[in-house]
């Protein structure tokens, strides 16, 4: 394949980045760093904040995006992966940025890489981090990738970090010990720097690893609280040595725009951080409430109507997330017809998914499922093997051959309504087949 150059396009560029590295994931700092270091990266701008965990921290991101804007910021936000195109990764005041400044950043890092190797995530990192510093912001919010400590995000020394819901997920290169993955994710936290944990009940690891490098780190249900009603919920201390700011501003929060009842505590970790950079940063609670209503997130529990049928669309892809949505879907039955609904489903080889769809079987009649054809999908053939084990009867698993041809046959089915989850590829795949007119 012919090397790409600033002339190139994205499309050229990213399959030739595809085609770089032998491995997809390869975890370590030392590659990234020597580039990022030439290319004098590692501070793309005055404040840098860092989001990890296993669920929730796309959200986060978002609000954390939207607030800071509505306060009047400059905004620079990474994330991974993306759903249709590759620019939502990299955003600058809550926008895509165009494909040349993409391309631009591309041929810049090559030239500057010499010989180190790099993937695709790592190119994509670097991309981020050169076109944020050119675009001469206020702050930037990076979402880690896999695990946090040998993310390629985690190159840059953070000023706050935000560590949201841990599970196990990635077992093939974080290992099925949640303790363990705790303490990956606590890597992105710095000595001395504020760090919020939002996951209601945390392994030990994380606050040892953050008593161990003299980390102040504040955690939900130990150093604050929820009180969540119907129509607003508040922040209470539980303690007297973390620093609270003005307790009257972390009251009396709207629900999130975005839907689900664990996006209260990512808001909370969301404006926990806020509250301990509030010596740098100025937000004040109006724009809280702003950037609470406004953020928006493609594909985390999206309904629209599409050519008069009701379609769900949530990215699950690990047991955490997968009862998450069977939470949601719990409370709102009567969005499906006799609560429950046509799935098309697919799911990475990778995942443990027989908890997945256990979580799911309740809500689901009838399961389209298809090869995402990728390296990492899980073969058709183990997938109806798992549908079987977990009780669905052959009758209820319709083969598809592609993602496409599932959604041809859920839009036969006008009056059902539709539900996507399982992967950020079967989600992607799905967007692409019906257009951007789905789009919420």
């Amino acid at each position: 394949m012919t090397i790409p150059n600033n002339q190139s396009s994205l499309d050229h560029w990213i399959d030739w980045l595809l085609h770089l590295h032998t491995e997809e994931i390869d975890l370590g700092l030392d590659r990234i760093r020597l580039v990022a270091e030439t290319m004098q990266l590692l501070r793309p701008a005055p404040i840098v904040i860092s989001v990890a965990g296993t669920n929730g921290k796309g959200s986060c991101v978002a609000m954390l995006t939207a607030i800071l804007s509505a306060a009047g910021y400059r905004v620079g936000a990474y994330t991974s992966p993306h759903i249709q195109r590759f620019n939502e990764r990299i955003q600058v005041n809550g926008q895509p940025v165009r494909d040349e400044l993409i391309t631009q950043a591309f041929a810049q890092i090559e030239a500057a890489r010499g010989g180190v190797k790099l993937t695709y995530f790592e190119f994509a990192t670097l991309a981020g981090l050169s076109i944020f510093k050119q675009s001469d912001l206020d702050v930037v919010v990076l979402e880690v990738g896999l695990g946090g400590r040998l993310d390629a995000v985690n190159v840059v020394d953070a000023d706050a970090a935000l560590i949201t819901a841990i599970a196990i997920d990635h077992i093939e290169w974080l290992g099925s010990d949640r303790s363990v993955i705790a303490t990956e994710k606590a890597g992105i936290m710095r000595t001395g720097k504020p760090a919020v944990c939002s996951d209601s009940a945390p392994p030990e690891s994380l606050p040892a690893y953050a008593a161990h490098h003299s980390i102040p780190l504040i955690q939900l249900n130990r150093d604050f609280k929820l009180v969540v009603s119907e129509k607003e919920w508040s922040i209470l201390p539980l303690c007297d040595h973390v620093v609270f700011g003005k307790k009257s501003v972390l009251k009396n929060f709207p629900p999130p725009r975005l839907k689900g009842a664990f996006q209260i505590e990512n808001a909370a970790g969301v404006v926990m951080v806020l509250n301990a950079l509030s010596d740098v940063l100025t937000v004040d609670k109006a724009a809280i409430h702003q950037g609470l209503l406004h953020a928006k997130h493609p594909g985390r529990l999206e309904t629209f109507q599409y050519q008069g049928q009701n379609w769900l669309v949530d990215v699950a892809h690990n047991p955490q997330s997968a009862k998450a949505l069977a939470g949601y879907l719990r409370e709102n039955r009567s969005d499906a017809q006799n609560g429950r609904y046509t799935a098309i489903f697919s799911v990475l080889n990778d995942k443990d998914a027989l908890p997945m769809i256990q979580e799911m079987k309740p809500f689901i009649q009838n399961w389209l499922i298809a090869d995402l054809a990728i390296p990492r999908a899980m073969p058709i053939e183990a997938l109806v093997v798992l549908l079987k084990s977990s009780g669905i009867s052959e009758k209820n698993i319709l083969v598809q051959g592609s993602i496409s041809q599932a959604v041809t046959c859920a839009q036969a089915e006008i009056k059902t309504p539709i539900l996507v989850w399982g992967s950020f590829f079967t989600v992607s795949q799905v967007y692409d087949c019906l257009g951007e007119e789905s789009q919420s």
